[in-house]
């Protein structure tokens, strides 16, 4: 209760504020700080300045930047607490922090090296899609959520500050802590993340660098016994709460932690050259030197005012505001006339022309499966017992590590008007080493090495047409033989008053299975397979979208050969348990047809956004997925006494029934459902979550009730793994600038 009285003191301090003391963020990412708000004689003739914010992405293999957007919108903000997704896309084991699988398959991440983590992509943030940061004012944001109580709540921590010291150097921390304590018995999680980074933005030399330390343990259940406890609560003749439902796991645990290191610097070769300013820029040059003349005007005054205090004359103040009247409307912000145009509006710009490129990733990981409480005959096979345990105590270990380095020269485009596209040559060189436990129960090491080739061609700049292909070829080592080839190219065009995007995009991979595909050793799972045939996935996609009707329609169709993926078998008893658990490595052929439709309505305040997502794979037995997906928000959007923004509404997830995969503790993997016999089907049950979304200057919060239908139902998100009841949750998130 005290928890949520200080969410509460929280939300009235948001609306206690006043406007004029704080620097206030926009949606568009820039910042208008206290100052340019106030009223003066230079600001009262010139609209509010926008002071602003930049953040970037970073290309994990050039270090290029693509400008994207910072984390401020009001939008659907509610549902970014959720392990499911924003738009619960997800399947999870149902508390904070958990394993996830996208149901979506062309949204899903290629398999990197280490599979122990990559179901936590959303705390573990891959490099490519980490925001780094150029801005005038330090910057601190505190994120927190809560909901439940000190047993079974969920509490999610983040803070972040960002800080410039110049114009090119921008230093900066994120700190994530996040808490479930889970509804379910044996299901709680702790994660925890801190990162530091910083970049360095020069005409010549350019440096990104990143470094974060992971941890994240899991307690594991198992899954419930038996479904009936949900779906037909009815048949127990008496009721039990969340965490009375019995699990198939006590006191089992997976543990990973990880370390990383990413460094990408280039030196530029070029020219400097006179180029016209962009509108923004000469809005805040003119604002520069309007504060200048001010300035000057000032000191000039208070000059002038000393010097006839001195010589005892009388100070006329009229008559000096009369002089520099004159003198302050030739610097108006709005109409400066200082210099002539062709000097005051052009700039000296550095064109890049070649740039020689260096980029290097360290990843670090230890995975720990441990458990004290095992049922009897729970797995199919026991290959060892640890050293250091007895009985059907479980410890297993595998440690991985991988150094990349890549060496790259690139042909800048731009440069000229003949420079039609930038053009990139590469050569990059993996080692990777893993550790895992051997016959005997001690540890076994294997290297791996590789090394690859290849290029980029690309256009970035212009309205109209844009396009990225690269192609990497292995040739020496683990990695000889794989081609991976990408590309994309839009065009975008005005009809009818509206602007057109049209893009397409595609890949080509035909790779090796990455290592614990081929290799993995623990007490109750074993393989090692070398042979395993190379995997040909291949897509095409395409995107239509039109912006004035807010519509967009995307297609693509999948060609998996080989495809690699986990399966899962077991013996369910008459008692319920599930007995002789076993996983295997499987490789088949399957085809994936996809078509999304999303559609935004408004009417007034009133609004209304759909995703509906149509997928068929021709083999469901090797990669099953849900025929529809859904996602449907309907809101009112308006404003309180015209400074607070406010959606209020409700939104709901749905898909059709299918044999999820299943996931598997001892290995923190999904896994497809092989026994036809005991295939679970989860789906066909709506989620439907109510909210109060706001957004007052620089903080956002929520309050909302979830799974707010909560009745006897099929609400899985994966075999044998419930979603939580109904929930009321709390979130602010608030941005300071100083």
């Amino acid at each position: 209760m005290r928890k949520v009285i200080g969410i509460l003191l929280i939300l009235m301090c948001c609306f206690c504020v006043k406007a004029q003391e704080y620097n206030q963020i926009n949606e568009d990412g820039t910042i208008t700080t206290s100052d340019q708000r106030r009223s003066d004689s230079i600001q009262s003739q010139h609209k509010e300045i926008h002071r602003g914010l930049k953040v970037w992405t970073i290309d994990e293999r050039f270090g290029d930047r693509t400008p994207t957007e910072p984390d401020t919108v009001l939008y659907l903000f509610m549902n970014s607490i959720f392990t499911t997704g924003l738009r619960g896309e997800y399947n999870t084991t149902g508390n904070l922090g958990a394993a996830r699988q996208n149901r979506i398959f062309i949204d899903r991440h290629e398999k990197g090296q280490f599979l122990f983590t990559q179901l936590y992509d959303y705390f573990i943030q891959p490099v490519g899609t980490f925001h780094f940061t150029n801005t005038y004012t330090p910057i601190t944001n505190l994120t927190f959520n809560t909901c439940g109580n000190r047993t079974n709540g969920e509490d999610h921590l983040k803070a972040l500050f960002a800080v410039n010291a110049g114009k090119e150097l921008g230093v900066g921390f994120k700190f994530d802590y996040l808490y479930g304590r889970g509804y379910y018995s044996d299901n709680s999680s702790a994660l925890f993340d801190y990162t530091m980074f910083g970049s360095y933005i020069g005409d010549r030399y350019q440096a990104h660098l990143l470094m974060s330390l992971n941890h994240q343990k899991q307690a594991e259940n198992g899954g419930i016994t038996n479904d009936y406890y949900i779906t037909h609560p009815e048949s127990f003749g008496t009721s039990f709460s969340e965490n009375e439902i019995p699990t198939m796991l006590t006191n089992n645990w997976n543990r990973n932690d990880n370390q990383h290191i990413f460094l990408s610097h280039r030196y530029n070769i070029g020219f400097h050259r006179e180029v016209p300013m962009t509108e923004e820029e000469i809005r805040a040059k003119r604002f520069a030197m309007a504060a200048q003349a001010e300035n000057a005007a000032a000191e000039a005054k208070e000059a002038a005012r000393k010097k006839a205090r001195k010589e005892g004359m009388e100070f006329d103040e009229e008559e000096y505001e009369q002089q520099l009247k004159e003198q302050r409307s030739l610097t108006r912000p709005d109409s400066i006339t200082l210099a002539p145009k062709d000097t005051v509006w052009t700039k000296r710009e550095y064109v890049p022309v070649t740039s020689f490129i260096h980029t290097a990733q360290f990843d670090n990981y230890k995975r720990i499966y441990q458990a004290y409480n095992t049922p009897t005959d729970y797995y199919a096979n026991d290959y060892y017992v640890p050293t250091s345990f007895t009985g059907d105590s479980i410890k297993d270990n595998t440690r991985h590590y991988e150094l990349k380095n890549t060496f790259a020269i690139a042909m800048l485009e731009g440069f000229n008007k003949w420079a039609k596209m930038g053009i990139k040559a590469f050569v990059s060189h993996s080692l990777r080493h893993f550790t895992m436990p051997d016959n005997d129960g001690y540890e076994a090491t294997w290297n791996e090495q590789g090394v690859s080739v290849g290029g980029q061609l690309s256009k970035k700049e212009g309205e109209t047409l844009h396009y990225n292909v690269t192609g990497e070829f292995g040739v020496v080592g683990e990695d000889a033989g794989n081609i991976i080839i990408d590309g994309r190219v839009d065009v975008n065009f005005p009809l009818l008053g509206d602007t057109v995007q049209l893009a397409a995009s595609g890949f080509f991979h035909h790779v090796k299975p990455t290592f614990y595909y081929r290799h993995y050793h623990s007490r109750h799972f074993w393989w090692d397979d070398d042979d395993l045939n190379m995997i040909t996935h291949s897509r095409v996609q395409g995107l239509f979208s039109l912006q004035r009707t807010r519509t967009q329609l995307r297609v693509a169709v999948d060609n998996l050969t080989n495809y690699t993926y986990l399966a899962t078998n077991y013996t369910v008893t008459e008692d319920y348990m599930r007995t002789n658990n076993n996983v295997f490595v499987r490789q088949g052929k399957t085809n994936v047809l996809t078509a999304q439709l999303a559609q935004d309505f408004r009417f007034g305040p009133l609004c209304l956004d759909a995703v509906a997502t149509y997928q068929k794979s021709t083999d469901e037995d090797v990669l099953p997925l849900p025929a529809l997906n859904i996602y449907g928000n309907l809101y009112l959007d308006f404003l309180i006494a015209k400074v607070l923004k406010c959606h209020l509404g409700a939104d709901i997830r749905w898909f059709t029934k299918y044999h999820a995969p299943d996931f598997v503790p001892g290995m923190a993997q999904y896994a497809v459902q092989e026994n036809a016999d005991n295939r679970v089907d989860i789906g066909n049950y709506p989620i439907i979550n109510v909210y109060a979304n706001f957004h007052l200057k620089q903080a956002r919060f929520f309050v909302m009730m979830s799974h707010v239908n909560h009745t006897a139902g099929n609400y899985f998100l994966a075999p044998h793994y419930p979603l939580n009841e109904r929930i009321l949750r709390f979130g602010v998130s608030w941005n300071f600038f100083n």
